[in-house]
Formats: C-alpha cells, structure tokens, sequence
C-alpha cells in the first residue's frame, strides 16, 4: 500500500493561498480566477509560437499562476523559462505547462459556476 502524501493534493488551485491572497474577499477571488483564466489562455498561444519573448512570457505566467495558488502551473511555467534560458528544447516543458494550463482552467471554471 502506497504511503499518503507528505502533503494533501488540493487540486489545481490552492485554495487556502487564493484566499489569503484576495484577504477572504470571494468576489475578488472571482475576478482574479477569471483575469487569469483568460491571460492563461492568451498567455499559451503566444508561447506555443516559441517567440523571442517566450521567457518573458512563462515568467508572467508563473507570476500570474503563483498570485492565485495554482502552483503547478508556476512549476511548469518556470520549467519552460529555464529551458529557454539553458539553450534546451522546450517542447516538453511547454507540454507539460499546456497540461496544467488545462487543469487550472478547469478547476477554475468549475469553482465559477458554483459561486
């Protein structure tokens, strides 16, 4: 039997750190789940064109993804940025920050439609 994780799995977004960041407020929660929703997915095409700004842009995005919790994003975001600033292929690193793009956006969505 596989041992529990040292910590819990909060999803996609830590919840506990979105609040604390947004000091309880749920309608700012809100709008700062949909500005990030949104610059995400702006934020993704442009780095699937694998620019000059690609850099620029994954450390945005890992900025943006660290304000509201979603941690998984920021790690993959930094992920990319470092293998553009290594000379190395990104091409798995942008996989990887697409995927927790997705999750992130899902969650987000979700938590939307409930309030």
């Amino acid at each position: 039997m596989p041992s529990p994780p040292l910590a819990p799995d909060d999803g996609p977004i830590d919840i506990d750190h979105l609040q604390r960041m947004t000091l309880g407020d749920a309608g700012l929660e809100r709008e700062v789940l949909a500005m990030f929703s949104a610059q995400s997915v702006s934020l993704i095409g442009a780095l699937a064109t694998l620019s000059a700004d690609t850099g620029a842009l994954a450390h945005t995005l890992k900025g943006s993804a660290r304000a509201i919790g979603a941690f998984r994003v920021a790690d993959a975001a930094d992920c990319l940025e470092a293998a553009i600033r290594n000379g190395d292929d990104p091409g798995q690193a942008l996989i990887e920050l697409n995927d927790a793009v997705a999750q992130a956006r899902a969650a987000i969505d979700a938590m939307l439609r409930r309030s």
